[in-house]
């Protein structure tokens, strides 16, 4: 299949422009906040539905903070060094998702203490609404043209054409200068969307119709979003200037995400152990 070239601006008006990619984060948030009020309203629920609207500003703030600079600082640090204002221009492309993983783990802290609420109990409230913003995301990157995978031969495979694509057409792919298409290439964002965003989803989601035990929930999503991760980042191709980190398979995503398994299997571990549900 051919890559449908996508204009990654809906609409301009004057000097200002809609993009799909910011678009596909308004979604993700407004689905996160839905999603937040239906859950909210249940008995067991550890905030109130009229609680929902700042525990979403509260988050959206960590993704976005939290997910550019983590970009940076694991991702592109030198070129932030060459010029600070790419931190700026989001528009671009260049979120990191365990940044704003850990921009989202700082928000609800502080929101936590903000409304008297156990921290991981929080938590677990807000790993359910997470995978919508992923999904989201993960559609805004197919939408940018971004984060493809390896060159294969399956049937849903898609080429690119290398038009304004020179870091992926000539840094990762190393193709000859003038090069029109790339060879066939896993669509890694749709996968990502796929398991990170629906599947991962459904498994909180009805891992959720019961009370658990506090803890459970966060590590659950860990491990759910870790190991999906970890196993994408194997048809996904590394940053051009990163590369392979070790064994010449290792990629910074998996070396970021194997933390996160580790650390939902210890949650789960104690939350069953202790046996507190909410």
């Amino acid at each position: 299949m051919i890559y449908p070239e996508i204009d990654p601006v809906i609409i301009e008006l004057g000097p200002a422009a809609l993009r799909w990619y910011g678009l596909m984060y308004l979604l993700g948030f407004a689905g996160a906040w839905w999603l937040g009020r239906v859950r909210a309203a249940r008995p067991d629920s550890v905030i109130k539905p009229e609680q929902i609207d700042d525990l979403i500003f509260y988050g959206a703030l960590g993704v976005v903070l939290g997910g550019r600079i983590g970009y940076i600082l694991f991702y592109n640090f030198d070129a932030w060094l060459a010029d600070p204002l790419t931190l700026l221009r989001i528009w671009e492309g260049g979120m990191s998702f365990h940044g704003g993983f850990l921009g989202v783990v700082a928000a609800m802290w502080l929101y936590a203490r903000k409304i008297q609420c156990g921290f991981l109990a929080l938590t677990d409230f807000v790993a359910v609404l997470t995978p919508i913003g992923l999904l989201t995301g993960r559609i805004g990157n197919f939408i940018n043209g971004e984060l493809w995978g390896r060159p294969t031969d399956v049937a849903w495979a898609m080429q690119v054409s290398c038009e304004n694509r020179y870091d992926l057409c000539m840094n990762k792919l190393g193709l000859a200068s003038g090069t029109a298409m790339t060879p066939p290439l896993h669509p890694n964002q749709l996968y990502e969307a796929l398991l990170e965003g629906l599947v991962l989803f459904i498994v909180l989601w009805v891992f959720t119709q019961k009370s658990r035990p506090v803890m459970s929930v966060s590590g659950l999503f860990l491990i759910g979003y870790g190991s999906f991760r970890f196993a994408i980042e194997f048809v996904r191709m590394p940053d051009s200037h990163l590369g392979y980190l070790a064994f010449d398979w290792l990629t910074m995503g998996q070396l970021l995400s194997l933390p996160m398994v580790l650390g939902g299997i210890l949650l789960v571990f104690l939350a069953y152990k202790n046996k507190s549900a909410v």
